[in-house]
């Protein structure tokens, strides 16, 4: 439940806080703190490594054997404290050779230090999550609370900076206060620090290259353009379009992988296909409706929600919208195919490989388009994933299956987007339009599916999608 609830907040504290951070803080400062932040996340990433997947996994192995689980969580966590004081001291010189918003990376430096001490690994291992969904969720709180009271005008990036880095870190100290709960002493002459610094760069790999495409296209923005109101912009559009993949499909595919690999180790391969066809059914119902709404709806949405200043997230919001169907497809394939069944490697290559061609593409179109051209490579890079995921799945999932799945639910928005858009132009009041669109937009879309016999209209209707994820589950737990 409590779990349930921190998922909820992270979409709702975006839509609180993201329309007074950005008429009050302006796309320029808006970028500035995209662009720094970006570049930051280097140095936490390397810092951290890939001790969050590694850890947990390492930790969940031994949660039964008190002593070993103490002297994994140590020689893992005195590795992190190794490589991000390597990265501390590396941060620190080029915070020394870059006079230009030294003072947003020096403030910064609280990330760094919330690398180095989160343990939220360790607790996910013993698979005992309400001590990192109750801290976490307690600081959030306190920084929304902060946030009206510190944040009043443009000048105040700094503290705005502060209050976003130190919340955080905040929380991450808060959880060793439980650490007694779960360890024993363990003799140091025991530990072997080193011998876990190749299976955590194993689990890297795949973390940095799709970091490419995540923070690379803002900080790319910022040393080409050298405009930061154009990282305000694009800061924006990925902002809206992250809240609809969370929604759309990243929760869902969160809770089926652990599903998923259970029926791998039963071999149930059949039941593994019937739950990618029907999470796919839903991911293209809400994927394709979100897609398109957002088509319709951004012209009137984006001034309503960001502010007057940020016109130019408009044609961005709508270019990059497809994305949502576009990694959902990957998503679903990489949570209930690729991971359970052992292939981490192969899809880190695919991603490896849709990491260089979004740098390329970067290269190319960002000089000419700005964060147009950031979208654009984000489209291609992704394309390209979903392509190699879709050509190697051996079968769980086949382009027949996608077409049969899709079309039905592409006409459905393709006949909403004009009707929402047109809702837009004939309503004067801005929050007026925005709620009537959205409620038209879903009236059309579920009629137009009705009218057509969509699939998952009909089988959701009889209660058996959502029930039989449901009970799935509630089998598991069991």
């Amino acid at each position: 439940m409590l779990s349930t609830l921190y998922q909820v907040l992270l979409i709702v504290a975006p839509l609180i806080t993201a329309p007074y951070v950005s008429r009050v803080l302006g796309p320029e400062n808006t970028g500035i703190y995209s662009a720094t932040y970006s570049i930051e996340m280097y140095f936490s990433l390397f810092a951290a490594l890939g001790t969050a997947s590694y850890g947990a996994r390492e930790i969940s192995r031994n949660r039964y054997d008190e002593r070993m689980r103490s002297r994994l969580f140590w020689e893992i966590e005195l590795l992190t404290i190794l490589t991000s004081a390597v990265c501390l001291a590396v941060w620190g010189v080029f915070i020394v050779m870059t006079p230009e918003y030294r003072m947003c990376y020096i403030v910064l430096t609280m990330n760094l230090l919330n690398a180095m001490f989160d343990i939220s690994w360790f607790y996910k291992g013993l698979e005992q999550f309400s001590y990192t969904v109750r801290q976490n969720t307690i600081f959030k709180l306190l920084g929304i609370v902060l946030l009206f009271v510190v944040v009043r005008d443009r000048g105040d990036l700094i503290p705005y900076i502060a209050l976003m880095s130190g919340t955080s870190l905040l929380g991450t100290m808060s959880m060793w206060i439980y650490l007694p709960k779960f360890l024993v002493r363990v003799d140091r002459r025991e530990f072997r620090v080193l011998r876990h610094f190749r299976e955590t760069l194993v689990y890297f790999i795949p973390t940095i290259a799709t970091s490419v495409y995540t923070y690379l296209d803002k900080t790319l923005i910022f040393v080409i353009t050298k405009n930061t109101a154009e990282n305000g912009y694009y800061e924006q559009a990925t902002k809206i379009v992250n809240l609809v993949k969370s929604v759309t499909f990243t929760s869902l595919n969160a809770v089926l992988e652990v599903r998923t690999s259970y029926l791998y180790t039963e071999k149930k391969y059949d039941e593994i296909k019937r739950l990618i066809h029907d999470s796919m059914d839903y991911i293209f119902f809400m994927g394709i409706a979100c897609c398109l709404g957002l088509v319709g709806i951004a012209h009137r949405f984006v001034p309503f929600f960001f502010g007057e200043e940020y016109y130019e997230v408009i044609p961005m919001l709508q270019l990059l919208s497809p994305v949502v169907v576009i990694i959902g497809i990957s998503n679903c394939l990489g949570s209930q195919y690729y991971t359970p069944a052992g292939y981490r490697k192969k899809s880190a290559g695919y991603i490896v490989t849709g990491s260089v061609v979004n740098l390329c593409m970067n290269l190319l179109l960002i000089p000419r388009f700005g964060g147009t051209g950031a979208i654009f490579g984000t489209l291609i890079a992704e394309t390209v994933i979903t392509v190699l995921y879709m050509a190697n799945c051996n079968g769980y999932l086949t382009v027949k299956q996608l077409i049969l799945l899709s079309w039905k639910k592409l006409i459905a928005g393709l006949v909403m987007c004009p009707a929402v858009y047109w809702v837009g132009t004939v309503i004067g009041s801005a929050a007026v339009s925005v709620v009537l669109q959205i409620l038209a937009g879903a009236a059309v879309y579920i009629l137009v599916l009705v009218i057509l016999r969509d699939s998952f209209i009909f089988v959701f209707a009889k209660g058996k999608i959502l029930p039989k994820i449901a009970g799935k589950l509630g089998k598991k737990r069991n």
